[in-house]
């Protein structure tokens, strides 16, 4: 099995599990989506980046401001990320989480890894009031893409990060 994506109008829409290729080599070698967004093979609407990790809108959000922080490593599971690795994920999420807080007024940020949709480590972001504000279920795929680039311009302008630290398109 391999995961796939629907693209409507050059951008990720909706993340799928398909049948592919069975041979464990193939699937080894292809991309994960989000290496393939990383690569700037596929649209993205990044507010972080740094040379370790990069943190990105979901094209599904379950509230607005949902944000994935994502290692540039290919790691499926978060239990295999080696320490330093997972700190450095951790400060990334908290500057990130910041910036969510002050764009997205909340009385918190949740942090969650879930790890099922996509096989490539990576930590929810979202704002919450509310323990159901994190509820998966409330995903809405269908978010115009104007919201999005507006949530992440929101963000981008909630912190002065030098030029190195986020990425402007």
């Amino acid at each position: 099995m391999w995961w796939g994506a629907s693209v409507r109008a050059g951008e990720v829409v909706v993340l799928r599990l398909e049948s592919g290729p069975t041979d464990s080599d193939a699937e080894e070698a292809m991309a994960s989506l989000f290496t393939r967004i990383i690569n700037r093979e596929i649209p993205g609407r990044f507010v972080y980046e740094d040379d370790r990790c990069v943190a990105f809108l979901t094209i599904a959000p379950i509230r607005p401001g949902h944000t994935l922080v994502v290692p540039r490593e290919e790691i499926d599971h978060w239990l295999d990320v080696p320490p330093d690795l997972t700190a450095h994920l951790f400060q990334a999420a908290q500057r990130v989480g910041r910036a969510i807080q002050v764009a997205f007024p909340c009385e918190k940020v949740g942090l969650m890894i879930a790890g099922l949709e996509v096989p490539h480590t990576h930590l929810h972001l979202v704002p919450v009031n509310a323990i159901s504000d994190m509820d998966f279920a409330r995903q809405d795929a269908r978010t115009p893409a104007e919201a999005l680039d507006e949530a992440a311009a929101r963000i981008r302008a909630a912190r002065s990060w030098s030029s190195k630290s986020f990425r402007r398109s």
